[in-house]
């Protein structure tokens, strides 16, 4: 018997007993693939489409926009737009180089 071996069989156990039970937010960039009487369409992490609400107050959004998704501890069903990829801050502005 390597008792190496043993000891980092013991914490691989203790590690996936752990992991198993662990739940974190997680934030992930999308797309808008369409905009619906429910909410709007993305797609998941996973590929599915999901509907989602906009958890960002006096915003308009556009199908094929980039945004951010935030899943509160791993909760499919509370799935939110938490923000908007680029800057939104002035939408008359356009795109100069200087």
């Amino acid at each position: 018997m390597d008792l190496g071996k043993e000891i980092l069989k013991a914490i691989q156990i203790m590690v996936n007993k752990k992991f198993k039970s662990y739940r974190a937010d997680r934030t992930y960039q999308t797309i808008i693939k369409r905009i619906d009487k429910n909410g709007y369409v993305i797609i998941d992490q996973a590929g599915q489409e999901r509907t989602v609400p906009c958890g960002i107050p006096n915003v308009e959004l556009k199908p094929m926009q980039s945004v951010y998704v935030k899943e509160p501890l791993g909760n499919l069903n509370e799935l939110h737009i938490c923000s908007v990829v680029g800057n939104t801050s002035n939408p008359n502005r356009r795109n100069r180089r200087r």
